[in-house]
């Protein structure tokens, strides 16, 4: 079955996609004019010999506010398949990650290494680490991926998560349930919890990192003083117009259930959505839209300041896990130390770059590059390496455009136990501690 999968055909299928703009709104689509009912949901015969059906990402009665659901009108039923059998987790981890202990040192990687010919998003996905318990629907996991293939005839699924995408080389395709998506490095794209997906290259090879969120889905954060309007606004957040495949023969479809991968072989596509209205939906955020909110007086803000999205927990203010974007942004502080002060942490921090150089961290072989991560659990104390602080330390405090580097962050409540892969790999860095020697006693009583 060929689904136009080349990278030439994703490119020019991705160059004229149309988009829905809002977050959290409640959207509605439909690839083929009457497919949505009109004044109700599940009428007796679906327009156009459709199928209703509604997809929950939250319970029945969680409160209005907070609930999450689409109703999808499709060509075939979801429980239209044969059973699930499992199947080979590859790089794969999922919560409780117990094979490990939390280790409190700070910990740094380079990137992933190049994979193996053939491999796609799904085959080239490597877990770092994380906490929590996917069957208890708390916690997270880091994820990166490296791949030099699109996925072909077979799609994904996470019931354990919704999936926040960060591209950090290559553009992808994500053809989803919902419509077509189009996520470029300095994007993140998010999958929501249980939505199929098969993901495309829009370039010869791809890498990037993956937060998969098992708790209360990523919500915007409250602004409290700064008001209405700042940091990542509603309106630059792009769910997909409905785009349905109709396509006869086998289709492997995977899923990640309770931290396991199960497949089945479908007789035809289930990107079979031929319209579709809710807010359960995926989307895209171009990060350099970011409002950043920052001094212009003097110190440096706390990190939440640059908070993308965020996942609530049962205690106000204390996320499950949060996004952060350090995006391009003046610093005008006088009588400033610029960049981020030493700091120990209460949440435990996975720090990574999309491109060019991070203010606190040295670039360069050995260093803190894109594609690579840093993971610094609580209370484990951190901040601006040697070079920086001495440079930050003497510089003239003229304004300065901060626009050479786009840099991210997983933040979250508990510590992240690395998985063994990651403590063995041949990419984690050694001697990471030595960044910060050199920093002399300057105390003169």
């Amino acid at each position: 079955m060929d689904n136009g999968t080349g990278t030439e055909q994703a490119r020019k299928t991705a160059a004229g996609l149309a988009y829905s703009s809002g977050f959290g709104n409640e959207h509605s689509s439909e690839a083929v004019p009457g497919a949505l009912p009109i004044g109700r949901n599940s009428p007796q015969r679906a327009p156009l010999g459709l199928y209703a059906e509604q997809l929950s990402g939250t319970a029945f009665t969680e409160p209005r506010a907070h609930n999450r659901r689409s109703w999808l009108y499709r060509i075939r039923p979801s429980a239209a398949h044969p059973p699930f059998t499992r199947i080979d987790n590859g790089g794969l981890r999922g919560a409780p990650f117990t094979e490990t202990v939390p280790d409190p040192n700070r910990l740094r990687w380079d990137p992933l290494p190049e994979p193996p010919a053939g491999t796609d998003f799904l085959s080239g996905l490597w877990t770092l680490g994380g906490n929590g318990d996917a069957t208890q629907r708390v916690g997270m996991a880091i994820h990166l991926y490296a791949a030099n293939a699109s996925m072909t005839d077979r799609v994904f699924s996470d019931a354990d998560g919704e999936l926040l995408i960060v591209p950090e080389r290559g553009g992808l395709l994500l053809r989803t349930e919902f419509g077509l998506l189009r996520a470029e490095p300095g994007h993140m794209a998010l999958i929501p919890r249980g939505v199929r997906f098969r993901v495309e290259l829009l370039d010869a090879t791809a890498r990037g990192y993956v937060c998969e969120n098992y708790g209360s889905p990523f919500v915007l954060p409250d602004l409290g003083p700064i008001g209405a309007n700042g940091l990542a606004n509603a309106r630059d957040f792009m769910a997909p117009v409905a785009a349905y495949e109709d396509v006869e023969g086998p289709v492997r479809v995977v899923n990640k259930f309770c931290g396991n991968l199960w497949a089945a072989t479908y007789d035809h596509s289930p990107l079979d959505v031929v319209a579709w209205h809710g807010n359960h939906v995926p989307y895209v955020y171009d990060m350099r839209r970011f409002n950043v909110i920052g001094t212009i007086s003097y110190d440096h803000p706390d990190p939440s300041i640059f908070t993308v999205l965020t996942s609530p927990s049962d205690t106000p203010g204390l996320a499950g896990v949060d996004f952060v974007v350090f995006a391009p942004r003046w610093l005008v502080g006088e009588d400033t130390f610029r960049p981020p002060y030493f700091h120990r942490n209460v949440m435990s921090e996975y720090m990574g770059l999309i491109e060019g150089a991070y203010d606190a961290k040295t670039a360069g072989p050995g260093g803190f590059v894109p594609g690579g991560g840093s993971l610094h659990n609580m209370m484990s104390a951190h901040g601006p390496d040697h070079e920086t602080f001495e440079r930050a330390s003497e510089a003239e405090l003229a304004p300065r455009k901060v626009d050479d580097g786009l840099a991210f962050m997983f933040e979250t409540r508990w510590p992240v136990t690395a998985t063994p892969q990651a403590m063995a790999a041949d990419h984690l860095q050694t001697g990471y501690d030595e960044v910060w020697q050199g920093l002399e006693r300057h105390f003169r009583p």
